[in-house]
């Protein structure tokens, strides 16, 4: 195992903290990690994990630890990794090879010394380390099993791959999975990113003209927290159902040309690049706010923002103000990266707890089944998502209805009284 690359081990207990914290706030997550110590499913395996280096992928590490796993751990934006996390992975044994704010040199280092221990299964988050694999690191693919995909992003890149027949091994995409998008794309990105905006910002929502660009599931719940808000919400979207929906859950749709006029705060969440552009942003109010909810950093044209300029400043942390030729100021968050990891600290453990659950119960499936799986993305199989779901409710304290034997045999008929 090679040493920990990390920025001080000295902020360790520090990052220990936020860890003990998520993992008090994490009860499925717990149940599965008790499940995994005694079992060690992942007994000689080796697991390389990359998610946004945070007290959360720091307690999902630690489950696959837990079950027996050899971990590596790499962050998935350089914005989004908190060193003292990091240095607290790294003195508890695990490889670690991250810190904040690397430059792209040392992001894609870091994620190769990742890759170095050879894992048999993946963590992915965006799709870099299966682009890695099927680029510069192929020769690691003869002891890969497969991997698991946490975001809209890099399922979308895995289904083109295996569309051309170019997916080398089998990946789950827990992204797709019921207790993933219905909770953490829409509950979880929706308070995160609010959270990144008003920390950053320090201004009031209310009242203020707020354009969502995207009305996927992340952008639902961007949308519905902004409404919570006291904003005027207005969606900007190139399909129709996705729009006429937007328009019957209450809100303005319009595009971008237009609602770059009166937009106060831009939210962009599309998974998509230049989805504001020159052409917006010559028409944009002095003061207007740009921050990115997708992956990349492609959605806000950052270099055309740059080209128009005549000069830019920080105007506080983690705002860096744009002025135009005409005195207007257009202020950008977190560098275009993803507002609620870089600019705070993503979603809610309790979210959380049921995606990593996936990720760590879909990880548990591929060392179980590898052998009888193809090179194509799979959904998390249902008896997994609904085990979840059945854990969350109960420690919530909630409790359900069962179908009694007749109400089942009724509902598999042709609808015979």
């Amino acid at each position: 195992m090679k040493q920990s690359v990390i920025r001080d081990i000295n902020l360790k207990e520090s990052g220990r903290q936020k860890i003990d914290w998520v993992r008090r706030n994490m009860p499925v997550l717990n149940i599965i990690e008790e499940d995994f110590r005694k079992n060690q499913y992942f007994k000689g395996l080796k697991v390389t994990v990359c998610i946004h280096l945070e007290a959360k992928t720091a307690y999902l590490a630690k489950v696959l630890a837990a079950g027996g796993a050899e971990v590596s751990v790499t962050g998935s934006n350089p914005l989004s990794t908190q060193d003292d996390v990091a240095a607290a992975l790294a003195a508890d044994g695990l490889s670690v090879y991250a810190w904040y704010n690397a430059t792209e040199e040392e992001y894609f280092k870091h994620l190769n010394m990742a890759l170095d221990i050879g894992p048999n299964i993946i963590i992915d988050d965006g799709g870099d380390l299966v682009h890695l694999l099927h680029g510069e690191r192929q020769e690691l693919l003869e002891n890969l099993f497969g991997g698991c995909e946490e975001t809209t992003t890099g399922v979308i890149r895995l289904k083109a791959r295996e569309a051309q027949n170019m997916l080398k091994f089998p990946m789950i995409a827990v992204n797709d999975a019921y207790c993933k998008y219905l909770f953490d794309n829409r509950y979880g990105t929706g308070q995160s990113v609010w959270d990144g905006v008003m920390r950053t910002t320090n201004l009031i929502v209310s009242g203020k003209n707020v354009v969502i660009v995207g009305y996927g599931w992340c952008g639902k719940g961007c949308a519905m927290r902004a409404k919570g808000l006291g904003a005027n919400v207005i969606v900007c979207e190139v399909d129709p159902i996705k729009a006429i929906e937007a328009v019957m859950d209450g809100f303005k749709v319009m595009p971008m040309s237009k609602a770059a006029e009166i937009g106060d705060f831009f939210i962009t969440v599309t998974g998509c690049n230049r989805v504001i552009h020159g052409e917006h942003f010559k028409v944009m109010k002095d003061g207007a706010i740009l921050a990115n909810a997708g992956h990349f950093d492609v959605e806000i044209c950052i270099p055309e923002l740059e080209a128009m300029s005549v000069e830019k400043r920080e105007m506080r942390k983690n705002i860096m103000g744009y002025k135009m030729a005409d005195g207007r100021v257009i202020n950008l968050l977190a560098e275009g990266r993803l507002v609620n990891l870089a600019a705070a600290d993503g979603h809610p453990a309790e979210i959380m707890d049921m995606s990593f659950s996936l990720q760590a119960l879909g990880a548990k499936y591929i060392a179980e089944n590898h052998n009888n799986m193809e090179n194509k993305v799979y959904s998390v199989p249902e008896e997994i998502d609904k085990y979840v779901a059945e854990l969350k409710l109960k420690s919530m304290g909630f409790s359900i209805d069962k179908l009694t034997k007749e109400q089942e045999e009724y509902l598999s008929s042709f609808g015979k009284d």
